[in-house]
């Protein structure tokens, strides 16, 4: 049985005037932080200000990078070239690794955000192109992707080190893929529920699929959101569920 396991979250979506999240508690609950790079949310000051709270906590750091999506929050399919998709990997690394070293924090992994995370888990020359933006920066970056996809292999095979990411909050079909999010039941809102759940993921090694078979999961990491209604208590649940059952909670970077 698993004893130890990450839990991540996407932070620092803020942009002007306009607030997303409540990142202060939520950074008091997770151990990694995937932060944006400004390409689907996020500014300068407001990046920032997430990432001296991760160094209060002690969270660990990720670039949260996306197409550039401002307007759709990075959630609709771009087909971008090869080698723009690349440079915008780069820039958005860049971006997060400048402001993270002047508060002394370090940038230890990419997790792609919404679209471009649920295209690259199967599309391979898009796949591969945010790889080569990740080893143009640093090879030591480790990459987080869904559990089971492609481009985890894909990324193995290029020397990266690969988290394997799970979603408390989603719901999974029978071959362990998540359930789309136009579909009746994708998302989970239950938070006694779905901690439960991630307790069977992290003790039995997956959870039960939408069709009520069990379902195996490898998950290093599992991503609990900070955006929508009850995901604070949500976060909390999983959490304290986990622990009480002696699971220790810490970023997969000390692994």
């Amino acid at each position: 049985m698993v004893r130890t396991i990450d839990l991540n979250s996407d932070l620092g979506e803020s942009f002007g005037q306009w607030k997303m999240g409540n990142d202060e508690a939520i950074l008091a609950v997770v151990s990694s932080a995937n932060v944006a790079c400004g390409f689907h949310a996020g500014d300068p000051a407001g990046i920032l200000h997430t990432l001296k709270l991760a160094k209060k906590n002690q969270v660990a750091i990720g670039a949260h990078v996306s197409y550039p999506d401002l307007v759709g929050f990075g959630r609709r399919n771009m087909d971008l070239a090869s080698h723009e998709l690349t440079a915008d990997v780069i820039y958005q690394i860049g971006a997060l690794q400048g402001l993270a070293a002047s508060v002394g924090m370090a940038v230890s992994y990419v997790k792609p955000h919404g679209a471009l995370y649920n295209t690259i888990a199967n599309d391979q020359r898009q796949a591969l192109a945010v790889i080569d933006g990740i080893l143009a920066v640093d090879p030591g970056l480790a990459l987080v992707g869904l559990a089971g996809s492609n481009i985890l292999r894909l990324a193995q095979e290029k020397g990266l080190k690969t988290i394997a990411e799970a979603f408390a909050d989603r719901a999974y079909t029978a071959k362990g893929e998540l359930v789309s999010r136009r579909e009746t039941g994708a998302v989970l809102h239950d938070a006694t529920f779905v901690a439960q759940r991630m307790l069977q993921l992290v003790t039995e090694g997956g959870v039960e699929s939408i069709e009520g078979k069990f379902t195996p999961i490898q998950a290093d990491s599992i991503c609990v959101h900070g955006d929508s209604s009850g995901a604070l208590e949500m976060a909390k649940q999983v959490k304290s569920i986990l622990q009480q059952a002696g699971i220790t909670i810490r970023s997969f970077i000390h692994f």
